[in-house]
């Protein structure tokens, strides 16, 4: 019963947060931004994707990019498009804009390319939102008792075009709030800080590196489901 009491009561307090939140951008936009420097249209967009299933939906509609960039969430809300670093800055700014913190985490790989996941909780378990050109690297539903659970979980499904399974650490829940004097959320400028940060951010390793060395790649068939609905270049 406790645990049910502390679960409402978390939830009552995010519902209250949102509609402050929702009061202060409706009384910002009067004044032709919000809070966070978006524009009303911006801010209208990203409360409409109010739970982490409509963020994620919204990602999957995005065009894939390959490119070096690091686009803003406006940016890529103007373009329409983004890699998984910015699919994950746009996942975290809707997070924000409904009620809950911009968290991401980052996750390490061997001949491979990083990826990163937006985080959300909820009943104090978290869950995940990420672009991704992997079927399997995107949404993970709220079910998850610690970081290190999450990133298991996208173990399976994280392989380089070898079918080498490549991931091996994670970091910890990285705010965004210490961007904010950097307008992470609507600069025009290519957000560098934000990747850069996560590279030298501290990781954890999932498994020993002598269990690395005995992984079997990928079968063909689940090498395929993976890839699935992908990209190319």
């Amino acid at each position: 019963m406790a645990n049910k009491a502390a679960a409402r009561s978390q939830g009552e307090a995010r519902k209250t947060k949102v509609a402050k939140t929702e009061v202060a951008n409706s009384k910002a936009a009067d004044g032709g931004l919000t809070p966070w420097g978006l524009a009303p249209k911006e801010a209208r967009c990203l409360r409409a994707l109010k739970t982490p299933a409509k963020i994620q939906a919204f990602l999957d509609g995005l065009r894939y990019q390959y490119a070096d960039t690091a686009w803003s969430p406006r940016r890529v809300l103007r373009e329409r498009a983004g890699h998984c670093m910015e699919g994950a800055l746009l996942a975290a700014a809707a997070l924000r804009v409904n009620g809950y913190p911009a968290l991401l985490m980052d996750l390490e790989a061997v001949r491979d390319d990083d990826h990163v996941v937006a985080l959300y909780r909820e009943h104090g378990l978290w869950g995940g939102i990420a672009k991704s050109n992997y079927a399997g690297l995107r949404f993970r539903a709220p079910i998850y008792r610690s970081l290190r659970e999450l990133a298991l979980s996208y173990f399976e499904h994280y392989y380089n075009l070898r079918g080498e399974r490549t991931l091996r650490a994670y970091s910890g829940a990285i705010s965004l709030e210490r961007f904010d004097s950097q307008q992470w959320m609507t600069s025009e400028e290519d957000v560098w800080c934000v990747p850069e940060y996560l590279a030298t951010a501290r990781h954890y390793a999932l498994f020993p590196a002598k269990v690395a060395k005995g992984l079997p790649r990928l079968d063909r068939r689940s090498f395929e489901a993976g890839k699935h609905g992908s990209v190319q270049h």
